[in-house]
């Protein structure tokens, strides 16, 4: 068995928070956005929601770039509602995994979001379970449009553990997004990809070496 990682980061959306990458093309081709899928995928974007994703480009602006492509008559809410739906919910077994981890080794957040989602998602949460019953598990949370870097970049996971002084051979990162996990090697962190929706990361992280509590696993 591997000794456990000095630092582990994790990814947000399909590692902790549930998200449906289908449900915006589904929505926003309601709204006679036909080439949708085109404009915005996971594994590479059109140069708006890369801006978006760096901070470089205000919601309004955004929105009203999806707005050009949507049919006439088409409201900013229903924009706003398309664009959100991706973002499903998370499970309570996700607090209490974060809480174990968090007491084990030093545990962070690298995610590529937005200003408009970090809103959304974090709202869910403080509702739902208190944020900073989460928040205080970790001891960074950083999302790209803060840092203004993007996965997968290698220079970008580099930059996060000199930041926290974090040896990045001694880092292991876990992501639902093959490219990310390839950025995190090239980086020279270990790297896992997780699968979103047939997967618990609970159970590898278990395998892995970590002490997890049955209620940080989710039921079958």
């Amino acid at each position: 068995m591997s000794a456990l990682p000095d630092a582990l980061i994790l990814d947000f959306g399909g590692v902790l928070y549930d998200i449906e990458y289908e449900a915006p093309v589904r929505a926003f081709r309601s709204l006679g956005v036909t080439d949708f899928a085109g404009l915005y995928k996971q594994a590479a974007q059109s140069p708006e929601f890369d801006a978006l994703e760096c901070g470089r480009i205000a919601p309004d602006a955004f929105y009203q770039f999806l707005e050009s492509h949507c049919a006439p008559g088409t409201t900013r809410d229903q924009v706003i509602d398309a664009w959100n739906c991706i973002l499903i919910g998370m499970h309570r077994s996700r607090i209490e995994l974060v809480q174990a981890l968090g007491k084990q080794t030093r545990l962070y957040i690298f995610s590529n979001t937005n200003v408009i989602h970090a809103h959304v998602f974090e709202a869910w949460i403080e509702e739902n379970y208190g944020l900073s019953a989460f928040r205080s598990a970790f001891e960074g949370i950083h999302y790209s449009h803060e840092l203004g870097e993007r996965k997968p970049n290698p220079a970008a996971f580099t930059s996060l553990c000199e930041r926290h002084g974090v040896h990045v051979e001694r880092a292991l990162f876990i992501d639902d997004s093959k490219q990310h996990v390839e950025g995190a090697r090239k980086a020279g962190l270990e790297a896992h990809w997780h699968h979103p929706v047939e997967d618990d990361v609970a159970v590898w992280l278990e395998r892995r070496g970590f002490d997890l509590p049955r209620a940080a696993f989710r039921p079958r």
